[in-house]
């Protein structure tokens, strides 16, 4: 039986997607766990791997193709020898097509029909609300709109196997239950229409439109959405640099040059080491706020955000209060470099209870970073310069950047923001202590 291969959603935030490139041919054979094609998604670009076995029949979505919707049909999957169907899908898209606004998703039609949910599931076949089948019974099951609780597995232990979902796909279907089909006798208001979007701005000048990513729609959404609903709240400390900027010189001057122990430490990697010393001393910190609760997590996991071409993007060290100054400076350089290449995996960038936004490579002078939900907090890190400094009311020189820490304020109070950037800058100016 033809089935739906659909477009996956490889992200939390993944709405849509860009078929980047096919990795299969039709008519070639897939196995499960092959990668048939790259998906460009809201944050990186990323394998997409089969869940099924038999030929790639048909491809529906070519390469290039941008906006796909999750859980669209891109392509179709046959059996071996058996003919690709004529339409542009297998059986079940032309109820997708009906509301194209729709995913498509299992139809909930058949759960409404109580005479087949009311015959209980043989004990082999279920355990609790659990049903055993094969990843292609489910995959036939859901595109046929079949529950999957009302079959018998004939299977090994009562597992549902595709033979079982063919004979459900040909048997007579219920009638439709007045129940279910019954108009309320409560008149019903009308939804909501919704709010019209702003006309596009007249642009008369002459121009280039440079069409927005998925990714650059998806950084615009969160931002917006974080600087409207998030009380942002910040606080700000000049922070002396000469001691960090020797101690780097010293273990960069002691580092092996090659072999797997070789390590070149950047100010950033310091910056991380301490920021991570700190967030294990102020747990609350390392938090996100709930309705119902503070969030406190139990590892230092913190984000660095990366420049890449479309966009940002965050990969996460993670525990970086347990590891050394080598160690993180090693993680970052191949995060980055991944990250650019858009090589990273969801567990490399999703998560993280803190982040890093360091500008001082580009020798900004002072910033604010916009808090990444549902972290409570991002430090922005400015670039080092020489500034006049009164020492013991003397005119001195030093090394000097400006950091600002912003916070969600629902979580973090003012007192305990500047406790915390106050303890940051002790260690960085004390930078040893890193070595402890």
């Amino acid at each position: 039986m033809a089935t739906n291969i659909l477009m996956p959603a490889l992200s939390p935030t993944m709405t849509e997607g860009t078929l980047a490139r096919w990795l299969k041919k039709e008519g070639e054979a897939v196995k499960a766990g092959d990668v048939i094609a790259e998906i460009e998604t809201d944050k990186a670009t990323m394998e997409f791997e089969a869940v099924d076995e038999g030929v790639l029949g048909k491809i529906l979505v070519q390469d290039g193709t941008e906006g796909v919707k999750v859980n669209d049909p891109i392509g179709i999957l046959v059996e071996e020898g058996e003919a690709v169907p004529s339409g542009d899908a297998p059986k079940a898209a032309p109820k997708q097509a009906a509301t194209p606004e729709s995913k498509p998703a299992a139809p909930e039609q058949p759960k409404a029909a109580p005479a087949q949910e009311s015959k209980p599931a043989p004990a082999a076949q279920a355990s609790g609300d659990r049903v055993f089948a094969s990843p292609l019974a489910k995959r036939m099951a859901q595109q046929a709109g079949i529950d999957l609780s009302g079959i018998k597995g004939s299977g090994p232990n009562g597992r549902i196997v595709k033979a079982d979902v063919e004979g459900a796909s040909s048997a007579p279907k219920p009638a439709a239950q007045p129940q279910a089909a019954a108009p309320s006798t409560q008149p019903q208001a009308a939804a909501p229409a919704p709010a019209p979007k702003a006309p596009a701005p007249t642009i008369t000048a002459p121009h280039t439109a440079v069409p927005n990513s998925s990714m650059r729609k998806v950084i615009a959404r969160r931002l917006s959405e974080s600087k409207s609903t998030v009380p942002h709240f910040y606080v700000t400390m000049d922070i002396e640099i000469d001691a960090l900027l020797k101690l780097r010189a010293d273990l960069n001057a002691r580092a092996p040059k090659e072999g797997p122990g070789a390590f070149k430490l950047s100010v950033n990697d310091l910056v991380i080491k301490a920021a991570a010393r700190v967030l294990r001393q102020y747990p609350n910190v390392n938090a996100s706020w709930t309705d119902d609760a503070i969030i406190q997590y139990h590892d230092v996991d913190i984000s660095v955000a990366v420049s890449i071409p479309d966009g940002l993007i965050t990969p996460i060290i993670r525990k970086a209060d347990q590891k050394g100054l080598a160690a993180i400076s090693s993680e970052m350089k191949d995060l980055a470099s991944r990250a650019k290449a858009g090589k990273l995996k969801p567990e490399e960038f999703q998560g993280g209870g803190f982040s890093i936004s360091n500008m001082g490579m580009f020798g900004v002078k002072d910033f604010s970073a916009i808090i990444n939900p549902p972290q409570a907090g991002i430090l922005a890190v400015s670039a080092g310069e020489q500034r006049p400094m009164v020492k013991n009311g003397a005119l001195a020189i030093a090394t000097v950047m400006t950091c600002t820490l912003s916070v969600d304020h629902r979580v973090v109070d003012g007192a305990l923001a500047a406790e915390f950037i106050a303890a940051f800058k002790k260690v960085v100016e004390d930078p040893l202590s890193l070595m402890l």
